[in-house]
């Protein structure tokens, strides 16, 4: 099965519409491959602590007014997660069968609980209900935290700057390929479609 290997934070916003984007585009062509491997770039451990939930309420508010105006819809900043890492519980675990379809529907089963479900999927209790849907049981508080920064390690080996960060089959990477993001004058988020998307996805569907 063709893959296409995504770096990622679980909690990013911008993760959250690149995938959706690839995904939306992938149905339109009416196509079952590449799938998503979705590997952990854990921002809470890159930043020395937890993302800040009205610090992500600006990035969403900024990419439903530009870009996905269809997507966020159940985001709380008050049932944001304190720490993306009971998710990964459950993508490590999902990461081990080795198999990329479950990888991936479990990566984006955890992003549509918290962004379109307001769910605190910090809490392993929330995230259990979804582990149990994909017949997996997540990894223990050690193996997670082995999985996640061996993840990042890797990561860093290989030159990833952010989260998400694409790699096609043929070892050519992309951050944050689809979306141009800055701030105004008065620092308010800025977001627009890349210069270059198209192409973008046209190498992954090619």
């Amino acid at each position: 099965m063709r893959t296409i290997e995504v770096f990622a934070d679980v909690l990013c916003p911008f993760t959250h519409v690149g995938l959706r984007t690839l995904v939306d585009r992938r149905g339109r062509y009416g196509l079952t491959e590449p799938r998503l491997r979705i590997r952990a770039w854990p921002l809470e451990l890159i930043n020395d602590g937890p993302l800040d939930p009205h610090h992500i309420a600006a990035e969403i508010a900024a990419l439903r007014g530009s870009v996905r105006p269809d997507l966020f819809a159940g985001f709380s900043v008050d049932a944001f997660p304190g720490t993306s890492m009971a998710a990964f519980a459950l993508t490590a675990a999902a990461d081990r069968t080795g198999d990329p379809a479950l990888v991936e529907d479990v990566g984006m089963a955890l992003r549509n609980a918290v962004f379109e479900e307001g769910l605190d999927i910090g809490r392993p209790e929330i995230v259990e209900p979804i582990a149990v849907r994909f017949g997996l049981e997540p990894l223990d508080v050690e193996a997670t935290s082995a999985a996640v920064r061996a993840d990042w390690e890797e990561g860093r080996t290989r030159g990833v700057i952010g989260s998400p960060h694409f790699f096609a089959e043929d070892g050519s990477g992309w951050f944050c390929p689809s979306l141009a993001i800055s701030r105004d004058d008065v620092g308010n988020f800025v977001v627009a479609w890349k210069h270059g998307t198209e192409a973008f996805i046209d190498r992954v569907f090619g």
